[in-house]
């Protein structure tokens, strides 16, 4: 496989992640009310935790696996906003996007705008046939973002999985390559480009 690839969209850089960035993994997406929305996540986020999550990336990708990318506010420092993956299933075309937003950026688009270029990435540049996103039915946020992609609810699993002692009911979104192409131009400037 090529390098990890970089994506540039209006406000935001998508980039790999360094081993650098694993402290800050771990106060952003450690904190409770992240954790809280998501199945893996552990809280409290263990230390070192976050660089043993991001030596984990470079192998994902070589075998195409996976994709998972660090969201950045291009501006200044280039601030970690939170992390954007891609689930690739190679034998079936098809891939599943993941996110979290550290809780300081919710409520500003970032988790849209980046799954807008991720999505774009995977039917454009890996070819894939069919992109889904799934979210516990509670988080409505997460629902907006798939929403917003124009991907259809396909069902809601009940009681799909278990979480912190409690059962969470997973909605299903997906888009296919013909649906994402039928509406790419009505989202075009906010598409987003590949550097590899």
């Amino acid at each position: 496989m090529p390098e990890i690839p970089q994506l540039v969209t209006e406000r935001l850089v998508l980039r790999p992640f360094a081993i650098s960035d694993g402290p800050l993994v771990e106060y952003l997406a450690g904190t409770r009310e992240v954790a809280d929305t998501t199945l893996t996540i552990p809280h409290p986020y263990p230390i070192g935790g976050g660089a043993a999550w991001i030596a984990t990336h470079a192998d994902a990708w070589d075998r195409g696996t996976r994709l998972t990318l660090a969201l950045c506010d291009p501006g200044g420092v280039g601030e970690l906003l939170g992390a954007i993956s891609l689930h690739v299933s190679p034998a079936h075309s098809h891939g599943e996007i993941g996110y979290w937003i550290g809780v300081s950026n919710w409520g500003r688009g970032y988790a849209t705008e980046a799954a807008r270029a991720l999505t774009a990435y995977a039917f454009q540049q890996l070819e894939l046939h069919r992109v889904q996103g799934r979210h516990f039915t509670r988080n409505a946020a997460s629902g907006r973002v798939l929403q917003k992609l124009g991907m259809q609810l396909e069902g809601v699993h009940r009681d799909a999985y278990e979480r912190w002692g409690r059962f969470e009911d997973v909605a299903v979104y997906a888009i296919l390559t013909a649906e994402w192409n039928a509406a790419r131009s009505s989202h075009s400037d906010q598409i987003g480009r590949a550097h590899v």
